[in-house]
Formats: C-alpha cells, structure tokens, sequence
C-alpha cells in the first residue's frame, strides 16, 4: 500500500508557510537540536502569465510607469480600436465640412522721406512705430463696413473680422494678410477689397492738414493670387490627428481599466487574495479542450504538461504527511473546476497512482456527461443506501481511474454532503485509493462545497485568470476557513497565452513573428493541437506503464477489499514504482 494509503482520513497537520516544502514549524525540538528557523517565502514574484493583460499591481498599490507601460502595451486591441475610430470619425467629419479658400497678400508700410540719411532713418523708425496701430487698423470694424460696402455683401462686420487674419513679421514693416472665404473668387475680392481700404485709410490718417501726401506709404508686396485649392477641412491632417487623439484616449482607457481591474492575473495577487495559499497551476486557455473537456492519453500538448506540472508541485505541497482527499472547487460557476478535476485525475493516473474520481456538484452533475459515462446511479444513490459504493463505481483506463458519478438530483444537497454516510464514503474511497478527487460545487453560490470542504484533506480552488475577482476569492477562502478546511493552493485556469508571459522566469525571450510562423506551420504539419505563445516547464516524471490502448468503461462490481491494494491495476511482472516526495511515484 503506497504512502497516499497509510494515512487516516481527516488527518490534520499544523497549517505551514505556503509555498514551503513540509517541515512542521510546530515540532519542539529535542535535546541538543537548534531550532528550526522558520522559512520566509516571497509572495511577491509575478505570476509566469502576469501582464497578460497588463501587469500584475504592486503589493500595497505601489505602480510605476513600467505597469502602466505594460498595461497599455497589452491592450493591443484597443489601441488599433481606438486608432481606427478616431481616424474614422476625424476623417468622416471632414468630409462633411464645407471647403473654404485663403487669399493672401503682404503690405509694407514705409516712408516717403527722402533727402539726408539722418531724416530718412527717423522716418523709418516712425513707420516702425507705427505699425502696430496699422495692424489694428486692419482687424477695425470701421475698414471691414467699409469691405463690405465695397462688395455688397449680406453679413455683419464681425462675421468678416472672424475671417480676416493680420499678422506682423518680426524686424519688419510687412504686414501678412489673409482673408477666408466659401469660393476662391470670394477669398481674392475680400482680400483685394481689404488691402485697398487700408491704404485708403493710411493715407487719410496720416496726411497732415494743409498738405495733400502722407508721410506714410503702403505698397502691396505679395500681390494676391486665385487660391487653386482649399485651405479646409485638411483631410489628411485632420485623419492623423484623430487617430493620434484615439490613440491617446485608447491608452488611458488601458490604464484606466488596469487601475480599476479587480479581477485575479497574477500569482501575488491570487496569492494575497487567498490568505496566502500558494498558486500551484497555470492551466493556459485551450479551445480544444473546452470542447472535449479531457486530455487524450499520454498527450504532449502544452495544456497537458501544465497539468503535469500542477502534478509535481502537488508531491511537495506536503511531503511527510500527502494529502488523500482533495476537493476541487472554485468561487463562481465557470472557472474550469470540472475539467481541471478529471484532467488531473488523468496525469495522476500515468504516474501510477489509483484514483477515484467523485462528481460532488449534486445540483448540476456532470461528470457523467463530460466523459460520457452513464449517470442513472451514482453517489445520491449511495447516501440514500439505495445501492453500496463498489456497484455504482465506474472504471476509466482498465481502473487505474474509478469514477462515481453524481446520480439523480436530490432536493437536499446540501444535507447529503454533510452527512454521515458521505464521510464513510470518502472514508471508503480513501483507503481503497491513492487519491480521491471530489469536483465540488463553487463556494459562494452555495454551501455544498462549503459542506465537504471539512470532510476532506485538502481544497484545490480553481481561480479563472481575468474573470474572479479578488475579493470573490478571499471570501472563498475564508469561506473555506471557517468550515476547518484547508486551502491548498489556487489554480489559475483559462490563461491567455501570450508569448511575453510564458517566461516561467527561465530566460525564454518572447518568439519573434518569425518564431511564430514557424511554429503554427510545425503544427498544422502534425496535425494537431500547439498552443504557440505559451511555454512551460516540463516535470521531471518518468512514465511507468504503458496504459490500456483507448478508453473503455465497466462497471465494478467487486467489494472494497477487492481494490485495497492498487497494484493489481499495474502491469504483470512489474517492479512497483518508487515513490517520491508526497507519496505520489516519481
């Protein structure tokens, strides 16, 4: 009988630092023995699939420009959503406004003075001091009535002052004039008309009485020309500045989002969140098995090494005293509880080890579903005492996996969990078994979970990546607390893949776009089933056996005592494996 077997059920430990390898921090040291100092785990370190949507916040809300860099970095999708929609609409409103031309000319201002250089310099300093009133002569209502008397047109003053730009080249007496206008013929007359008056004007105000010639002239420079094209809407420039603008909004949205994210996506965070239980999985999102829900046997897939990862940090969760028991469960429907339950049953099983699998979601069972199993009977049947345990068990892979369905919905679920006859069943199961899986309900909803939670060794809580949120898992795990339930570990599941996350802290650099194309024509070569942007370290588990070629049911009709000793599901002749850490074969 392995070390999963010599264990009593319910057997409790003292709670140990997460994260740690087992060492009972509450054993008084004997004579001549130091004592043990205790272990100090940093719960800090970023989760390997951190950032996957931004970055994982800093303990005590501590974030620097790096996380905002990489929150924004990570919302690829929004900024292109963004930089299309305000091109788009910067670009569409432009269409729509009306065109309007600019006709411009240029003045100079200067004197008529002429003799000894002396009188022709202070002449010069007077035009330069004048032209600044010139310039407000230009923009007066009284020149534009004036235009507008000139060119019969129906619009107030200020409506053509609106449209009339002066402005001053330095260290100069020139004078820049623009007039804007619907039609280029418009925009050539108006500015025509303004540069006439305005001469008009000069010389009136500054001809001194008695004399007939002003001392200022102005001549038109930059005589006005027919614009060809208009000067507005600038479609081109206005699309770039509305995509610019999208962009920007689209990168404070992402920083938003991520300040104001609640949700669990990274190691601290689910860490923290759970009372400091470590994160023992990162299963990554796959399709395909969302559809078909179990690994097909000896798979090389990477969700399959995942599992078989979560497989190995399980042996050393607890290594003088492994868990038998184990619940499966999570907060909210809809985080991968079932599918990380049979999954992990299925590695454990290569391994060597006997498991039984047990469907504890009496409200909505369906494990029978999932690997197609018939469900007529199953433990509601047993705790009723309608039939006994071995006859309703189901076997999987020439039982090395045992399955017991949930069975006919009960209308008191949660009483049949927490009774009496369900801790001889899990009392049963635990000492014919190696490991015991129960796929319970999710713990807030309902109090199912809750109720079994305390009926077994250890809780698995399955924690989807960017969908619970972290104060949905503290209540899990309090929840789990207060019933005398021990918290394992979290699970992180449905992880986006991403290459900049899938590091595991190993070095591995992000594939370049050519890795990528590589590897996706490596796997539609095979033919099968490669997430690309995902990598994760591979177990060190040699394989004892070679399981049974394909999956086949039967029912097990034998008594307990049949199945106490899990050797007799290993192959004839074979050496028992060695077991490692935690009991479970290396």
């Amino acid at each position: 009988m392995t070390a999963w077997a010599r264990r009593p059920l319910r057997h409790r430990i003292p709670h140990r630092i997460p994260g740690s390898r087992a060492r009972d921090l509450t054993r008084v040291p004997g004579p001549g023995e130091q004592p043990a100092a205790p272990f100090v785990v940093d719960q800090t370190a970023r989760s390997p699939h951190a950032l996957a949507d931004g970055a994982g916040k800093r303990e005590g809300g501590d974030v620097d420009i790096r996380d905002y860099a990489r929150a924004v970095r990570a919302s690829g999708v929004l900024l292109v959503l963004g930089l299309l929609l305000g091109g788009c609409v910067a670009g569409v409103v432009s269409a729509l406004l009306p065109e309007q031309y600019t006709a411009n000319s240029q003045l100079l201002v200067s004197s008529r003075v002429t003799g000894d250089p002396a009188t022709a310099a202070q002449a010069g300093q007077f035009a330069a001091q004048r032209i600044a009133s010139y310039e407000a002569v230009l923009t007066s209502r009284d020149l534009a009535s004036a235009v507008i008397r000139d060119l019969s047109l129906d619009e107030e003053p200020e409506d053509l002052l609106a449209r009339i730009d002066v402005s001053l080249q330095p260290e100069t007496t020139v004078l820049d004039v623009s007039v804007t206008a619907p039609s280029a013929q418009r925009a050539l007359a108006e500015v025509q008309s303004v540069d006439q008056n305005f001469q008009s004007f000069v010389q009136s105000l500054e001809t001194p009485p008695g004399t007939n010639v002003s001392p200022v002239r102005v001549d038109v420079i930059g005589a006005p020309v027919l614009p060809d094209a208009p000067s507005s809407p600038r479609l081109a420039v206005n699309t770039a500045v509305g995509a610019a603008v999208g962009l920007l909004l689209a990168a404070v949205v992402a920083v938003l989002r991520y300040r104001l994210d609640t949700t669990v996506k990274d190691d601290a965070t689910a860490s923290s969140a759970a009372g400091g239980a470590p994160v023992v999985g990162h299963v990554p999102k796959d399709d395909g098995l969302a559809r078909r829900q179990l690994l097909p046997p000896r798979s090389t897939t990477l969700t399959a090494e995942a599992f078989r990862h979560l497989r190995t940090n399980l042996n050393f969760l607890d290594v003088d005293d492994p868990p038998r028991s184990i619940l499966v469960t999570s907060s909210v429907p809809g985080e991968g509880k079932t599918t990380v339950t049979v999954n992990l049953a299925t590695v454990l099983a290569e391994s060597g080890n006997a498991v039984t699998v047990v469907d504890g979601d009496l409200r909505r069972p369906r494990l029978d579903d999932h690997l197609g199993l018939p469900g007529g009977t199953g433990l509601t049947t047993v705790l009723i005492g309608a039939a006994p345990l071995p006859q309703v068990l189901q076997s999987l892979d020439g039982g090395a996996v045992q399955v017991l369905t949930g069975g006919p919905i009960p209308p008191n679920p949660s009483e049949l969990l927490s009774s009496v006859a369900m801790a001889e069943v899990l009392r049963q199961l635990a000492a014919d078994r190696d490991v015991v899986l129960i796929d319970a309900p999710p713990l807030l909803p309902v109090t199912d979970a809750a109720a079994l939670a305390g009926l077994v060794d250890g809780v698995l809580l399955c924690a989807r990546w960017g969908e619970v949120t972290g104060e949905q898992l503290r209540r899990s795990a309090t929840t789990i607390e207060r019933v005398g339930g021990r918290l394992m570990g979290v699970i992180l599941t449905v992880i986006p893949g991403r290459p900049e996350t899938a590091s595991y802290g190993y070095g591995v650099e992000p594939p370049t776009p050519l890795d990528r194309v590589a590897r996706l024509l490596h796997a539609l070569r095979r033919r099968e089933q490669v997430l690309p942007d995902l990598r994760l370290p591979l177990p060190a588990v040699r394989p004892r056996k070679a399981p049974p070629a394909g999956l086949h049911r039967e029912r097990v009709g034998r008594s307990a005592a049949e199945h106490t000793d899990p050797q007799e599901h290993r192959r004839p002749g074979a050496p028992p494996p060695s077991t490692g850490a935690g009991g479970i074969p290396a």
